[in-house]
């Protein structure tokens, strides 16, 4: 049996798929290739280039490998942009994951992992980390757009043999340890991601949006988890479903934040390498502190970082960085 892989040329996708050739599972992807990459896409999964909206293909590519299980990465991320394109996201994260759930239940599959966003919460109502069962107030359309598909996640398993988990990321951030795969879209919005191209002297700068939030140094504060303790928890929560279990959604994150100005401190510190930092307006839709409660991940998939440190998830960013840009100097 297969499992498919949607958005699998992407960052984290890519990081999954070598997570599953890792246990010898057998994979195969489902990527437009919009932002993610086919090199990224070892040869040992089949790549199938095309749209996770497009129905007869998600079908045909189900019955063809006989896939087992789906887990859905597919998908627009970036926060601001959901605020200038709303409608794009919607289409991209909400009307296509109707699709790709249709044509899951047609076939008979009866495994399905999403992943979903600590963007669902909004800004908390309590401080501290934040549990599962706390308010769903998204302030974006990125957040509304996951929220959407975990509301269609669940109704499709109330009507039909769909069994689920839906994991809500925190900030995602680092690299493959291997350096097999990595961050590698061109202006992406990643804090960690941008930081480290300032400091190798890829950009000339980098702004912090906004230094007046209530937190103690005014910036924003984020969990940060380790894209390979990701992917891992997606690994775990496909044999909690291979295992009989029935639904499941938790929070993936390590339950400690940094602000951005701590991060961009230790990056400096990490590489070396002093860098400017421009002070920007706030952007909307932006969460002044977040942080994950993840002791439901911990406890029911007998889940466990190995990377829960954030000098380390800095360093495999930087190193990734420096393989990249090798990479675009031999292409």
């Amino acid at each position: 049996m297969t499992i498919l892989v949607t958005g699998g040329a992407g960052y984290i996708g890519s990081h999954m798929v070598f997570e599953l050739l890792d246990h010898g599972e057998k994979v195969v992807v489902i990527d437009n290739l919009t932002t993610g990459f086919d090199w990224a896409v070892p040869d040992r999964a089949e790549l199938v280039i095309g749209d996770i909206g497009d129905k007869k293909l998600v079908e045909r590519v189900i019955r063809d490998f006989k896939v087992e299980a789906v887990i859905h990465f597919a998908g627009s991320v970036v926060v601001p942009e959901s605020i200038e394109k709303p409608l794009d996201y919607y289409r991209n994260n909400t009307s296509n994951s109707r699709e790709l759930l249709d044509a899951v239940v047609n076939c008979g599959v009866d495994k399905f992992i999403f992943s979903s966003t600590a963007a669902v919460y909004g800004t908390p109502m309590t401080t501290g980390p934040i549990r599962e069962d706390a308010i769903l107030n998204p302030m974006s359309p990125y957040g509304s757009s996951k929220l959407m598909t975990e509301i269609m996640v669940r109704d499709a398993a109330l009507a039909s043999d769909l069994r689920y988990v839906m994991l809500r990321y925190f900030n995602v951030a680092g690299c493959d340890a291997l350096k097999r795969t990595g961050q590698s879209t061109k202006g992406a919005t990643h804090l960690i991601k941008i930081a480290c191209e300032a400091a190798l002297g890829k950009r000339p700068f980098m702004g912090v949006f906004g230094n007046d939030y209530d937190t103690p140094d005014g910036s924003c504060i984020r969990d940060f988890i380790h894209v390979s303790d990701l992917v891992n928890a997606h690994y775990a929560a496909l044999n909690f479903l291979r295992q009989g279990g029935l639904k499941f959604t938790a929070n993936c994150g390590y339950s400690k934040g940094y602000s951005v100005l701590e991060v961009i401190e230790a990056v400096k510190r990490i590489s070396g390498n002093d860098f400017p930092v421009m002070m920007e307006p706030r952007r909307p839709g932006d969460i002044p502190a977040l942080t994950a409660n993840s002791h439901r991940l911990k406890s029911r998939l007998t889940w466990s970082p190995r990377f829960d440190d954030l000098d380390t998830i800095i360093k495999t960013a930087l190193d990734w960085e420096s393989a990249l840009e090798q990479r675009r100097k031999s292409a």
